[in-house]
């Protein structure tokens, strides 16, 4: 009997790990869940290789990929490499446009190169970089899947975030964003379907909710 499951990869955010997703759930007769871990990046490796070497990992044709917030920007970057069924961007952007002002201004003064990650980042400190310094209250909760504490990547992640240079957005694209979003407000967005009351860590306490849209846009 042939195999006819479709295969869905998802990409966490920043520094995150698989653990991000153990809310998402998809119908086991139907969908294969993969979730890939962060490579480590080599030595001023492109955003470009890099992407490659992550699409690599993807190893069915027609499979779907979702990325969460930086997961987000990387799938896109991913896609240019892989025949997809859907791509899926969640809490993420899908332009340099998108992106707030606060990290327009640490591109255009090279403030990100000063956040200390030689000293190996508390949690509390990569939360308040990943998901925004305004959620005292979500700091304790995102702070467990906050995982991947290697400088390399830390640093690698950190400027290609900031330093993300597509003008357009890349074709067929369906973007999933929460209206109370603080790292990347809702007001920069275009073109998204919105989770009313979704905030930036929403793949954590709306689990469902984003299931069904996942599940939604896939048989489309």
């Amino acid at each position: 009997m042939t195999n006819t499951k479709t295969h869905v990869y998802f990409v966490p955010g920043m520094a995150a790990g698989a653990e991000i997703f153990r809310n998402i759930t998809l119908p086991e007769e139907r969908y294969t869940i993969h979730i890939l871990q962060w490579l480590i990046p080599e030595k001023k490796e492109s955003l470009r290789a890099y992407a490659k070497r992550m699409a690599s990992l993807v190893k069915e044709e027609g499979s779907v990929l979702v990325g969460v917030s930086f997961g987000g920007v990387v799938v896109q970057e991913m896609s240019q490499f892989l025949k997809l069924k859907s791509l899926i961007i969640i809490s993420s952007v899908k332009t340099m446009e998108e992106l707030p002002k606060r990290i327009k201004f640490a591109r255009k003064t090279f403030f990100y190169k000063l956040i200390p990650t030689s000293l190996v980042l508390s949690a509390e400190d990569l939360t308040k970089f990943a998901i925004g310094p305004k959620t005292e209250k979500k700091l304790k909760v995102y702070q467990e899947y906050l995982n991947v504490r290697d400088k390399q990547y830390l640093d690698w992640a950190i400027k290609n975030m900031v330093c993300w240079d597509r003008k357009t957005p890349v074709k067929d694209v369906v973007h999933i964003h929460g209206n109370k979003d603080v790292v990347f407000p809702i007001k920069q967005i275009e073109n998204c379907k919105i989770i009313n009351g979704g905030t930036h860590i929403m793949i954590l306490n709306k689990g469902k909710r984003l299931s069904e849209e996942i599940l939604e846009i896939i048989e489309k």
